[in-house]
């Protein structure tokens, strides 16, 4: 289900909320499963880790922390760890040909509003904005820019929805100034898989 990473660029692991563990007790096995060591080149994560334990295992994924892009989310404790580096509440970096932003999502007010959203992409300068917290689709493209939202890797309870989550990550395949967006997400125990392509 993880493609290779010499067939499809850089391989980009989007993930976060994991509200662990003061939300849920563990990534789904299911994905686990499917997140082993050196598969990706970069992880992307959105905030609310709230272990240093899960930060050392995305580290480890990718080799070690400089391919590591995680920014504060509203509940985090990492930045609180005297031997752990502080996280800013938003980050650009270059993949590609995309310059990407990343943030939690507790800035944009309403939370996930595209319009807001917009006006915080256009802020940071960047083509694509990764965006802490889920919206349905997962990915939109929306006043010349596109929106990432990969979730809750856990399914952890939000406080901001009346419904279940469903446990979501996002794979990002980025080859020049293509990319191709893997959202995987799981139901009723299965993981269903959707590809969303675009070009800048």
């Amino acid at each position: 289900i993880i493609p290779m990473a010499s067939n499809f660029g850089e391989l980009v692991l989007l993930l976060g909320d994991h509200h662990l563990p003061s939300r849920a007790t563990s990534i789904p096995e299911q994905f686990q499963r499917m997140l082993v060591p050196h598969k990706m080149q970069h992880v992307i994560c959105t905030g609310n880790i709230e272990s240093p334990q899960e930060y050392e295992r995305l580290r480890e994924l990718v080799g070690g922390g400089s391919n590591v892009h995680c920014v504060s989310g509203d509940y985090d404790f990492v930045q609180q760890q005297h031997n752990q580096q502080q996280l800013d509440d938003k980050k650009v970096v270059q993949l590609g040909k995309f310059r990407i932003g990343i943030i939690g999502g507790h800035q944009v007010v309403p939370l996930g509003d595209l319009s807001a959203l917009a006006m915080m992409r256009r802020k940071m300068n960047v083509d694509v904005l990764i965006c802490g917290w889920r919206r349905k689709e997962g990915v939109v493209e929306h006043d010349g820019g596109y929106y990432i939202f990969p979730g809750s890797i856990t399914g952890a309870y939000s406080s901001h929805s009346t419904t279940s989550i469903n446990p979501s990550f996002i794979l990002l395949a980025v080859q020049g100034s293509n990319m191709v967006c893997y959202v995987y997400e799981l139901k009723d125990g299965e993981v269903d898989v959707s590809k969303i392509e675009f070009a800048k």
